[in-house]
C-alpha cells in the first residue's frame, strides 16, 4: 500500500471540496483549484478528511495513488494557506523593482528583463535584492522561481546572481598566482 496514498487529507475550516465524477474543485480563502484524476482512482469525503483509494495493486494504479493524494493535498494547503518561494539577488549593481505587476530585473546585462507573472501569482519585493514568489499553485509559484533563477544563476567564484534563500552554492577556488 501506498504509504503517501493511504493517508487522509484533513480539510482545514472555510476550504469545501466539491467532487463531480472525475474532477475536483477545492476553494477556500485564497482562491479556487482544480484538478481531474484519473476516473480508476476513487475519492471520499468523510469527516472533514477526503480520503484517495486505488482499486487494485497494478503497477500504473500504485502511482496514480500516491501522485494524485500528493496533488490534492497540496491544492488543499494552497488555497488556505497558499505557497511562497524567497530568493535573493547578490551582486554589485543587481536588483528588482516593481512597476504596475511587473517585476523588473536589473542583472548586469545591456538591458533589463521584464517579468509579468501569471495572475494567480504575485512577485512581492522586500528590498532590492530580496523578494518572494507568492501563489496557491505550487507548481506554478516553483515554475515561476526557477524561471526568474534562470536569468542569472549564480555562478561558483563569486556567488552572483540569484539564488533561492536556504540554497547554498558551491564556490571553486580562482586563479592561483605562479
Amino acid at each position: 500500500m501506498s504509504r503517501i496514498g493511504k493517508v487522509p487529507i484533513p480539510i482545514p475550516e472555510g476550504v469545501t471540496v466539491d467532487i463531480k465524477k472525475n474532477h475536483v474543485t477545492i476553494k477556500g480563502p485564497k482562491g479556487e483549484l482544480g484538478l481531474k484524476v484519473d476516473p480508476v482512482i476513487s475519492l471520499k469525503l468523510e469527516d472533514g478528511s477526503l480520503t484517495v483509494n486505488r482499486p487494485s495493486d497494478h503497477r500504473q494504479h500504485r502511482s496514480f495513488h500516491g501522485l494524485y493524494r500528493a496533488l490534492l493535498a497540496n491544492n488543499v494547503m494552497g488555497v488556505s494557506k497558499g505557497f511562497e518561494k524567497d530568493l535573493e539577488i547578490i551582486g554589485v549593481g543587481y536588483r528588482v523593482e516593481l512597476k504596475d505587476k511587473a517585476a523588473i530585473f536589473s542583472l548586469g546585462f545591456s538591458h533589463s528583463i521584464i517579468m509579468v507573472p501569471p495572475k494567480s501569482v504575485d512577485i512581492v519585493v522586500k528590498t532590492p535584492t530580496e523578494f518572494t514568489v507568492t501563489g496557491i499553485d505550487k507548481q506554478l509559484v516553483g515554475m515561476i522561481a526557477a524561471k526568474i533563477r534562470s536569468f542569472r544563476p549564480p555562478e561558483p567564484y563569486k556567488g552572483k546572481g540569484i539564488r533561492y534563500k536556504d540554497e547554498v552554492v558551491r564556490r571553486k577556488a580562482g586563479k592561483s598566482a605562479a
